[in-house]
């Protein structure tokens, strides 16, 4: 069970740094940056009067003081309104950033896995633009909902990297797989690699989700230091966020045109490649 995620962790780690998986980076990263240049730009001091305007007036300030005493986290009271921007945001950061990567950058990583690795690999077209679009809003809406729930684990750290992990391993699971299999696989064998390697490939995902909780640390440690220096810690985690989206997604499509592969040399033995 392990060692061909092992092996397609290895291929993944050093497309990874090749030139044409840095370069590909770029347009999404242009992307990310205009657009959450312009809101941050426009809406984060308006954000944080509101959010200081509805903490006083429902006295939330009190009641996060006295949760924060109880955790013995009580110097945080006065970064309680940056704090929550700053979790407000995240989820949208990564739901951009996720949608940058599944529509412009999946479809490369895919040629270039395939080019790589599986030159030989029948392509049955089984997915298509709109079925992979589909798949990403609706999985990222019910990411959206969840993290939304689970925001109170935020008091507790080691519960919310570990909450963080498991949300990013189903959602990376559920689109990537998709995205990975669409070119080559047939809509049948599609479902067979999900229904049988469910469990690899949501532990792939939930590996990659405790690299994607770095980013946020970085994010959110910013409310800890200064609001300067918001904008450039909101650079570097969506910089890190689309570098690490791309390895996750290298790492899927590796893995799943191999089990794809396998499953036709299983069924067909005289036509898997040599």
């Amino acid at each position: 069970m392990l060692r061909p995620i092992a092996i397609a962790y290895g291929r993944a780690l050093r497309s990874q740094f090749s030139s044409r998986m840095l370069l590909l980076s770029v347009v999404p990263l242009l992307l990310s940056l205009a657009l959450w240049g312009s809101l941050l730009y426009a809406g984060m001091q308006p954000l944080y009067d509101w959010l200081q305007a509805t903490f006083s007036e429902y006295g939330l300030f009190e009641t996060s003081s006295s949760i924060l005493a109880t955790l013995g986290l009580g110097f945080l009271k006065t970064l309680v309104v940056p704090l929550v921007a700053m979790l407000a945001l995240l989820p949208l950061m990564i739901i951009t950033s996720l949608l940058f990567i599944g529509v412009g950058a999946m479809p490369a990583i895919a040629r270039h896995v395939s080019r790589v690795q599986f030159p030989q690999l029948e392509r049955k077209e089984g997915g298509s633009f709109l079925g992979s679009l589909g798949v990403n809003l609706s999985g990222i809406v019910v990411f959206a909902l969840l993290w939304i729930v689970t925001l109170p684990l935020y008091a507790l750290a080691p519960v919310a990297l570990l909450v963080q992990a498991v949300l990013w391993g189903w959602l990376t699971a559920r689109v990537m797989s998709y995205d990975a299999l669409s070119i080559h696989a047939s809509l049948e064998e599609r479902r067979i690699i999900v229904a049988t390697r469910r469990r690899q490939l949501l532990l792939i995902g939930t590996i990659s989700g405790l690299l994607g909780a770095l980013p946020g640390v970085a994010w959110i440690g910013g409310a800890l230091l200064s609001v300067v220096l918001f904008p450039v810690l909101a650079v570097l985690s969506i910089w890190l966020y689309l570098i690490i989206f791309i390895f996750t997604g290298l790492w899927f499509q590796y893995y799943c045109l191999q089990a794809l592969l396998e499953l036709r040399a299983a069924q067909d033995p005289l036509k898997a490649p040599e």
